[in-house]
């Protein structure tokens, strides 16, 4: 068959695309930035789409021809700079659902969620929730898959979360340490997927494995896959949670993508569970899920870096705004460093226009968007000024504690920020 994978870069849907993939189908792939995937996935027909874009039918239209399956693992958790919550779950699957009346009628394979309970109304679940309400009501055949927690060899999300808290030192910091959490492989989405492509199943059906953990004993469970030893919960109050929320929603408004925002701690304040009734797809336990991919080193340093990632980019941030902002309250102390080499007007110049500089860098590598030039730009003025001060003032050098050796670490924690970047 000729599939349409929407969202099939991401964590879930990169593993449908290459079960379909196996089963002999013919997989187109959508994505922001297919470039990576195109690379890791050869045997995918990778098309570039924004679907926050594609709100309209005749926005579908070339995308649907001859399209026997559309599968959408698409989404986001909430609005930010990198996402429109509103355009991309609800308007561009309407207008999806709309075109695909007038084209093949392909079978919709929705991958969604449980839109009810505390979170119901948020904009994450109800744009859920809409779409799939229009999808029951389309008339063209269709599977809306609710799946429970999802983990598999890879992690995105609330998933990596479990893993970062996982390897937490001494003790395991949580909230919600008592919520019930429901769980399920990667794989068993997958295998649902393709029982629905094959005509074996169709409708709407909630998937999870039959258990249900604490979040507190799920965490556990990461923990000893991890290799670490076993480790005493902490219970954090649940108003200690809310500084934290607040930075992460802030920094989703920059458009970093954090498990930690105030949607995913509403869902998980009552739990992850499924009102799922009796079905014959196979679901797999977390411990089976996590035993049938042992772990490397490269996960323990993924789980050990993942909350230490926001630090380094603040941290930058902070010592580039720094590095702007001093020298501007004491500019004319600050120039005089430049005054054997040129006039006064000049070397203030010059000072103010590196004081800009480094205030700009500081700002950019806060939006996700800008942050990768950003880091660039700031490894390019770290090496210009040290090759500057040493032709000019190489006596710096020995000292220390001095302005050139103080850059050096910046260089390295610089490297290290591009080094954990990506998102996928």
């Amino acid at each position: 068959m000729n599939i349409l994978i929407l969202g099939a870069t991401g964590f879930i849907g990169s593993v449908v695309a290459a079960r379909l993939v196996a089963d002999g189908h013919a997989v187109t792939g959508l994505g922001r930035n297919p470039a990576r995937a195109r690379l890791k996935q050869p045997a995918i027909d990778w098309r570039r789409a924004d679907l926050s874009r594609m709100t309209k039918p005749a926005d579908w239209d070339d995308i649907l021809k001859d399209r026997n399956v559309v599968v959408n693992c698409a989404g986001a958790l909430q609005d930010g700079l990198s996402d429109d919550l509103s355009a991309t779950q609800a308007e561009a699957m309407l207008a999806l659902y709309s075109a695909a009346k007038s084209s093949s009628r392909p079978l919709i394979v929705q991958i969604s969620a449980r839109t009810a309970g505390a979170a119901g109304d948020l904009p994450f679940l109800a744009t859920k929730r809409r779409a799939d309400e229009a999808l029951a009501a389309s008339g063209l055949p269709y599977l809306i898959l609710r799946p429970a927690l999802v983990l598999g060899r890879n992690a995105h999300g609330g998933s990596a979360l479990l893993r970062a808290l996982a390897a937490f030192p001494l003790v395991l910091p949580l909230v919600h340490a008592e919520s019930p959490v429901e769980t399920l492989s990667v794989d068993d989405v997958a295998e649902a997927v393709s029982r629905a492509v094959s005509g074996g199943i169709s409708g709407d059906i909630d998937l999870a494995a039959d258990e249900v953990l604490p979040l507190a004993d799920l965490v556990g469970l990461h923990r000893q896959w991890l290799g670490l030893p076993r480790a005493r919960v902490f219970t954090l109050p649940r108003w200690l949670a809310g500084p934290v929320t607040s930075l992460a929603d802030l920094s989703g408004l920059l458009g970093w993508r954090s498990p930690l925002r105030s949607t995913a701690m509403t869902v998980m304040s009552e739990g992850v569970r499924s009102s799922k009734t009796r079905s014959d797809l196979a679901t797999t336990p977390a411990a089976a899920t996590l035993s049938a991919n042992p772990s490397g080193v490269q996960d323990l340093w993924f789980a050990r870096l993942y909350l230490l990632k926001p630090l380094v980019i603040s941290g930058l941030s902070a010592f580039w705004l720094l590095s702007g902002l001093i020298p501007l309250l004491t500019l004319e102390k600050t120039s005089a460093h430049f005054l054997p080499f040129m006039h006064e007007a000049a070397a203030t110049a010059l000072t103010l226009a590196t004081c800009l500089i480094d205030i700009a860098l500081g700002v950019a590598v806060l939006l996700r968007p800008l942050a990768k030039g950003a880091l660039l730009g700031m490894l390019a003025v770290s090496f210009a000024y040290l090759a500057g001060a040493s032709l000019l003032e190489p006596a710096l050098w020995l000292d220390p504690l001095g302005p050139l050796v103080k850059v050096l670490p910046s260089i390295l924690l610089t490297f290290t920020a591009l080094a954990i970047l990506d998102e996928r």
